[in-house]
């Protein structure tokens, strides 16, 4: 039977990838306290319904940095696709987030390259950019996905270094990765993954890189991995255009605050001065309505992707979303909120009850 949400794709999905790269997707940090946290927040707030609103027409379209979606969940950076789907990888992933007319941002550590992916999508692309081993090479590849139509440049700012994840060092993933023929396609293969490896002496970025990076290149920047007010404005004042809430899925610091329970104060920080977006932990579509009620402009979805992915490539992408899309908008008309304008901090009760 086809399934009917997302926990059944990932059901699915594992018995369908090599035990190792199931928990490359899946684990955390440390004792990943922080990846069961993005989920158990959602789990603790409280929607708010209005009744007797008219909800006959529930229209779910919003933009992103001026880009019109059909809705406002997009594709998330994901490393390495191929362990998904073998055959086409992010050009798959790419096909079903277009076919579900959002927009995808492709990772930095894809196993296909910007030129590959930008030929294969139907839809938007964002690029998400580690700072490689050298600022030439990390240049080349921003210059790279603007020539190739990228409308974005997504700055990954919280890994200084990898977390401790305890599930690869068990599984010796380096070593899987070598055997299994996987390779991130936008370096040469005498290259580490950048700001990945401990033994590689990569760049660190830092805010002066948001300088930096205008300078090369006219697409927008949005900064992804803050958890803090302090951090949102530092953003603001390096001329960000957004910024992805975000702990990395629970995979970089442990026990730091869950998402959606950062969004707040980074909303109030930014006071409309650049859109902002949260990932981590959405798996429904009330999810999304409380992260929108909260003051995000649009979701991230990671994992979920991939389970799709797995299981059926790039229809199985498609339809994980379509079964996001279609909880949202039922989610939207059982709470009186009939456009994602009429979406607002009142949909949400604060505490924990």
């Amino acid at each position: 039977m086809e399934p009917i949400n997302v926990f059944e794709y990932e059901k699915l999905a594992q018995p369908r990838m090599a035990p190792p790269a199931w928990d490359y997707y899946q684990g955390g940090s440390d004792d990943e306290v922080t990846l069961r946290a993005n989920r158990a927040a959602f789990e603790r707030l409280r929607l708010r319904p209005r009744v007797l609103v008219d909800v006959s027409a529930v229209d779910l379209r919003t933009t992103v940095l001026g880009t019109p979606v059909s809705m406002p969940i997009l594709a998330a950076p994901t490393a390495l696709h191929a362990l998904a789907h073998p055959t086409e990888g992010e050009c798959a992933t790419a096909r079903g987030v277009g076919a579900a007319g959002t927009l995808m941002t492709v990772s930095t550590s894809a196993s296909r390259s910007v030129d590959e992916v930008a030929r294969a999508a139907t839809g938007p692309l964002w690029f998400q950019l580690y700072v490689g081993t050298t600022w030439e090479s990390t240049g080349q590849l921003v210059r790279k996905a603007e020539a190739a139509g990228y409308r974005a440049i997504v700055l990954t700012a919280d890994t200084p270094h990898l977390g401790r994840r305890e599930r690869d060092i068990r599984n010796d993933w380096r070593k899987f990765l070598r055997a299994s023929g996987v390779r991130f396609a936008n370096f040469p293969d005498d290259e580490q993954e950048p700001s990945q490896d401990s033994e590689e002496e990569d760049l660190l970025p830092t805010w002066e890189t948001l300088g930096w990076l205008r300078s090369i290149s006219t697409l927008p920047i949005i900064v992804k991995g803050l958890l803090t007010a302090e951090d949102a404005r530092l953003a603001l004042e390096h001329g960000a255009a957004g910024i992805v809430v975000s702990n990395h899925g629970g995979r970089q610091l442990d026990t730091v605050q869950a998402t959606i329970d950062a969004l707040p104060e980074i909303v109030e920080a930014v006071a409309g001065g650049c859109e902002v977006y949260l990932d981590g932990g959405i798996r429904r579509g009330t999810d999304v309505l409380k992260a929108l009620a909260l003051g995000a402009r649009a979701v991230l979805v990671g994992r979920p992707i991939l389970w799709g992915l797995a299981v059926n490539g790039a229809e199985g992408v498609r339809h994980v979303l379509e079964l996001l899309r279609a909880e949202l908008e039922l989610a939207m008309m059982l709470a009186g909120r009939p456009t994602i304008q009429s979406i607002d901090r009142a949909v949400v009760k604060a505490g924990d009850s």
